[in-house]
């Protein structure tokens, strides 16, 4: 399929460039040092994902650990609820630590392993990959720091729990906003200073040249399944596949099945409590072309030309940017992006509980959310949902803001 200009045919192949660029989103923009370090991971990544034994052990803990493929539900109730529109979940909520984010941990904590490193460092906010880095560095018996904003840390106190009890240490950021974006500056400043002996394992499809396309490959898994178990369940493909956007990694590896496929793909944005800046995290429905953290992509600007304040009622959303293979998607329309906001991703939250007994992360309910507001305008078809996480690690926030409506 070619869309604007892109043959999806050979997509794969051709993006990220060389250099790590999706079109003029992607690249390193990091220090002479730190440059040779991504360039060693780099080579490594290359080498190794094309190795039998690496691929063969991947697999084998994907079915064997992690408990994959994952299956995908009909959510009945709900679909009749809402008209003829047949609603689905690809349950990553069932994958092992409950989110999508052990995919690319026991990938990137396999390559560790491979080039030697004694240590995995990262930063986490909802704490779904913290949780899944600190059960990666306990399965390969590496060390484990995790970066997390004193904010995240009070919302997301069982996540935190679990890191510690996995023997991960976790490291309080205060400075700022104390939210995500502030991990990842903390979880940076000690890569710099550790990287000859740890590995930084960025926690979406975001950071520097070759963490976008690692982490979109080793969550691939995702939407490779989907697409299989969507044409076995119904004989056809979906009309419409939807995913929440921060970073962007659970979408990314949802989307990656269907990006050459005659589907309506959705990536949703946290609109927060409205458009004024600071109450939202929408990057690349409100943001401008910018780097941080290594990466060029679109994202949200203070009037100083610095990241902004972001909120989100999902601590996994609340990041001022997002992956650089977003950006592009955007750009070249293959991909529209959209936003719900904190209401209806709650209402979404509590609906899908009561109705279908399934409990979501707050990250998950924003696409529930606009699935729902999708059936509604389609009248008909079928909308394939990625559900990226469960949302036991949200229910103390839910009841003390929100109450059990």
């Amino acid at each position: 399929m070619n869309f604007n200009g892109v043959n999806f045919d050979t997509y794969f192949k051709s993006y990220p460039d060389n250099n790590g660029y999706f079109g003029k989103y992607g690249g390193a923009y990091v220090s002479p040092e730190l440059k040779k370090a991504m360039e060693e991971i780099a080579e490594s990544y290359f080498t190794i994902c094309k190795s039998a034994k690496f691929i063969n052990e991947l697999r084998r803990i994907r079915k064997d650990f992690q408990g994959r493929p994952t299956p995908i539900s009909h959510l009945e109730r709900l679909s009749n609820k809402l008209g003829n529109v047949q609603i689905y979940v690809k349950r990553e909520d069932l994958n092992h630590t409950g989110a999508h984010k052990l995919n690319h941990c026991m990938g990137e904590a396999l390559l560790a392993k491979y080039m030697g490193k004694k240590k995995v460092i990262a930063e986490t906010g909802a704490g779904q990959h913290g949780v899944a880095l600190a059960t990666a560095a306990a399965y390969f018996g590496l060390e484990c720091d995790i970066y997390m904003g004193s904010v995240d840390i009070k919302k997301q106190a069982p996540n935190v729990a679990r890191m510690k009890i996995l023997g991960a240490n976790v490291v309080e950021v205060t400075h700022g906003l104390a939210t995500l974006k502030e991990a990842v500056d903390a979880a940076f400043d000690a890569y710099c200073r550790e990287y000859k002996d740890a590995i930084y394992c960025i926690g979406s499809v975001v950071g520097p040249h070759p963490f976008p396309m690692m982490v979109r490959d080793f969550q691939s898994v995702v939407g490779i399944e989907a697409r299989e178990q969507f044409l076995e369940m119904t004989g056809e493909l979906p009309d419409a596949v939807v995913a929440c956007v921060g970073g962007g990694s659970n979408a990314m590896g949802m989307f990656s099945g269907f990006l050459n496929d005659p589907v309506d793909i959705y990536g949703v944005e946290p609109l927060g409590r409205g458009t004024q800046l600071g109450d939202h995290a929408a990057s690349l429905q409100y943001g401008e072309e910018g780097i941080m953290h290594g990466f060029n992509s679109i994202m949200l600007k203070d009037e100083n030309g610095e990241p902004a304040p972001v909120y989100s009622v999902a601590s996994g959303l609340d990041y001022p940017s997002s992956g650089p293979e977003h950006a592009f998607l955007h750009d070249i329309g293959r991909v529209k992006y959209d936003v719900v906001n904190d209401d209806e991703t709650i209402d979404a939250f509590f609906e899908l509980s009561r109705l279908e007994g399934i409990i979501p992360a707050i990250e998950s309910s924003h696409a529930v959310a606009y699935a729902v507001k999708l059936a509604k305008k389609m009248g008909k078809g079928s909308i394939l949902v990625c559900l990226s996480g469960r949302g036991d690690k949200d229910m103390d926030y839910i009841i003390e803001k929100y109450g059990i409506r």
